[in-house]
């Protein structure tokens, strides 16, 4: 039985990843903050998946992260998606100091823990999967480069680091997202999980290390 750990799955991007990779053989270990909205995730694919948890916690807080990583226990993870994440748009002068911790702490500091728990546990012929962005903020560009030199010590161990970069995507993050946002030229969150279900399914010893996803008409 295979084990995925998908943060970030209560919606958008997070929970295409959750639909797309469910399979019979799979237990999924879906994370979210919003209750309601994860709980449909869930619905969505316990038909399809051996298993489906339910894991609720705020990774902005150090106890949710600490929590998290309590209840998904000691039993190896085959997958871990860190797609959870924090987007302020505003002039950074604008920018509070609970909003710039916030921020660092969903997009940085909680990848970091995760990883750093559960990557040394994980069998030859696992993977992790970061979801950055083309349009970098800073907590991304950090994100980018500790993945890159985890990768190095990774590989002598098997285990796969994936970045994904996708262009604006088309979800509910754009509805709180001050201006007038051409939703109909953004990707969608299925086209970002079928690039992650792409590079998944490459042999064990073939590594995808970056899949930029764009819009063929330009970006924003």
């Amino acid at each position: 039985m295979r084990r995925y750990l998908i943060t970030g799955a209560s919606r958008g991007i997070g929970r295409a990843i959750a639909e797309k990779l469910a399979a019979p053989d799979v237990t999924l270990l879906l994370h979210g903050r919003d209750t309601v909205a994860l709980a449909e995730t869930c619905q969505s694919v316990k038909s399809g998946c051996a298993r489906v948890i339910s894991l609720i916690h705020d990774l902005a807080l150090p106890k949710g992260v600490s929590d998290l990583i309590a209840e998904v226990g000691d039993e190896p993870l085959d997958l871990l998606v860190n797609n959870a994440g924090i987007t302020v748009v505003k002039p950074f002068g604008e920018i509070t100091r609970i909003e710039w911790e916030q921020t660092l702490g969903v997009n940085v500091t909680a990848p970091f823990l995760l990883m750093q728990r559960f990557a040394p546990h994980m069998p030859p012929g696992s993977s992790i999967v970061n979801i950055l962005s083309i349009a970098y903020c800073m907590s991304k560009f950090a994100l980018e480069g500790f993945s890159q030199s985890a990768r190095a010590e990774l590989r002598d161990h098997k285990i796969r680091m994936i970045n994904i970069y996708p262009s604006a995507t088309d979800t509910d993050i754009w509805n709180a997202v001050e201006g007038d946002w051409p939703r109909d030229r953004m990707i969608s969150a299925n086209d970002v999980a079928a690039a992650i279900a792409f590079a998944l399914a490459q042999p064990p010893e073939v590594l995808v290390e970056n899949i930029t996803l764009g819009n063929l008409g330009g970006d924003l």
